[in-house]
């Protein structure tokens, strides 16, 4: 069994590189500290991939990392052992939104009036022209 079975997940690489953009903002013992762990090296841990991220500490993390919950949560499951609990997860929950998403989602409701309406080629349009695409 290695010693650092999560070194080269994406949840690793994520945590590393987003305690890196807030280097000048806060310290890595900080954002622990926030995330509500009691061991101050316990993103270490998780950058080096000696640990995984338990998925009732995701919310608390998110926040200390300023970063959406549900990708994070995400990126955790992957490092769940049994792949057949995941993709039951996955299967259950299907795709798993941002908040900004969910933000669109409910701004297209209220616009419609919940109405559920399809998406027609004249809708992508407008929402790929928001984007320049």
């Amino acid at each position: 069994m290695s010693i650092k079975p999560y070194r080269n997940s994406r949840l690793a690489q994520f945590v590393t590189r987003r305690v890196l953009e807030l280097k000048s903002r806060k310290t890595q013992a900080q954002i622990a500290a926030e995330a509500g762990f009691r061991n101050p090296n316990m993103i270490s841990m998780i950058k080096s991939g000696a640990s995984k991220l338990a998925l009732d500490r995701v919310p608390s993390l998110a926040t200390a990392l300023a970063c959406d919950p549900a990708r994070l949560f995400m990126m955790a499951l992957e490092q769940i052992e049994s792949p057949t609990t995941a993709a039951a997860i996955q299967r259950i929950f299907q795709t798993i939104i941002t908040q900004n998403e969910a933000d669109w989602i409910n701004a297209i409701r209220d616009a419609s009036g919940h109405t559920n309406p399809p998406l027609s080629g004249r809708a992508r349009a407008a929402v790929r022209g928001i984007f320049g695409k």
